[in-house]
């Protein structure tokens, strides 16, 4: 293949994949900021009560759309909250590996009957868990889980307030996960175009559990998008992966990487950290043996298809590029009109506001909240560090429209 002909073929297979993954990624988003507009406040939190409290969370956490990044202030507000270890470690186990936006693209490109397991092996993942570490931590003592006295500030929103909400919700879904959703999708392209399936169809004869052993060396320490990473998945199964060993990847790289270990150690201690990682390592590869056996030659069916597209899947296509450009654009233009030394100290005789931030975990978070505090009528400049996690804001704003800010892009504060 020379170089013309295998950058066409880069091309059409990227615009395949386009075709594929923007239709159902717009349609889940857009069900994720519905149901974080109607949900009433605070409502998955006060269900976890009870000896069903594990199940509870599991069920209600599996189709929402949180990553594993996003997933990790929410499992610890729900224990800061009152739920138990074990439901609060059952939400952080099964919630990234799923979402309704994961589910749809998965059905898309892996099939129903790969998205329908993926959500029972989640389900499955999480109960396991969580039943386990509340069976292990019954006797133990509780921690101090306070976050340093921060509470969220809490109101009351109307019809267009809630409006407001599903937009912001649904378009800080797709802008969080961006860039992975460009590396997948361009990783996509060049697996299909460029990796000869001479060397996948190697990892065929590993055998489920050996190539799901592989799969998971690679995504447990990473950072796996479980939405953005299945165009990866399907371009390696359809070159000759087992996808048994796919489902391991997309149940063990979105529940796991370096953050959320070190949050679960954290916030819950080693013997949950423990049980969290070991059931999410024995699940998936059970999980991904037992998919082979029930459904066999998957790659067969599996892969992005080459067709006249719909007019949806255009409309859906071009929208998803404009919203990637648009998030590319402003983060370029956040980052070229950053000041480090203004931000820091404020401007000459221009009020401040310092603020504590709880639930960041990475750079991704102090983004939302940077974006979030800039929207504010009267800031005129936003710094904010995750560690120790705090925002510091100059121009004439007052507090509560600053909490009520960082609470709407999904964090707590208060005046530090």
């Amino acid at each position: 293949m020379n170089f013309s002909g295998g950058m066409t073929e880069f091309g059409s297979a990227l615009w395949a994949t386009m075709l594929e993954l923007a239709p159902w990624l717009l349609i889940g988003s857009v069900a994720a900021g519905v149901m974080h507009g109607l949900l009433p406040r605070n409502f998955v939190r006060r269900q976890l009560q009870g000896g069903s409290g594990v199940f509870k969370a599991v069920a209600l956490g599996v189709p929402l759309p949180l990553c594993s990044c996003g997933v990790i202030p929410a499992g610890i507000g729900l224990r800061r909250d009152g739920a138990s270890r074990g439901a609060a470690i059952g939400f952080l186990t099964a919630t990234p590996q799923t979402g309704v936006d994961s589910i749809l693209v998965s059905a898309s490109f892996l099939g129903w009957p790969f998205a329908i397991f993926k959500v029972i092996a989640a389900l499955v993942s999480g109960l396991a868990s969580g039943w386990a570490v509340d069976a292990a931590t019954a006797n133990d003592p509780e921690p101090e889980l306070d976050a340093a006295g921060i509470t969220a500030h809490t109101h009351s929103p109307g019809p267009a307030d809630r409006v407001h909400m599903m937009v912001d919700h649904a378009l800080e879904i797709l802008r969080s996960v961006w860039r992975w959703l460009v590396f997948g999708v361009l990783l996509s392209a060049a697996i299909q175009v460029f990796i000869p399936d001479a060397w996948l169809e190697g990892l065929g004869t590993l055998g489920p559990l050996g190539a799901g052993v592989a799969a998971l060396a690679v995504s447990l320490p990473l950072y796996i998008c479980a939405t953005a990473s299945v165009p990866i998945a399907a371009a390696l199964v359809a070159g000759g992966m087992p996808a048994g060993a796919a489902l391991v990847f997309l149940m063990a790289g979105p529940a796991t990487n370096v953050a959320t270990v070190g949050a679960v150690f954290e916030g819950f201690g080693g013997k949950a950290l423990s049980i969290y990682l070991g059931t999410l390592i024995v699940v998936s590869l059970g999980a991904g043996v037992l998919f082979e056996q029930l459904v066999p030659n998957v790659a067969s069916r599996v892969g992005v298809h080459h067709h006249e597209p719909s007019l949806w899947a255009l409309l859906a296509t071009f929208g998803l590029i404009a919203l990637l450009l648009w998030f590319a654009v402003d983060d370029l233009r956040s980052l070229l009109s950053r000041n480090p030394s203004a931000e820091h100290h404020g401007m000459p005789g221009a009020p401040t506001l310092d603020l504590r931030v709880a639930g960041m975990t990475c750079n991704g978070c102090t983004s939302s909240v940077e974006r979030a505090l800039k929207r504010v009528a009267g800031v005129t400049s936003v710094e904010v560090q995750l560690n120790p996690g705090c925002a510091l804001i100059t121009g004439d704003v007052s507090l509560d429209a600053a909490l009520l800010a960082v609470e709407q892009a999904g964090f707590e504060a208060s005046a530090a």
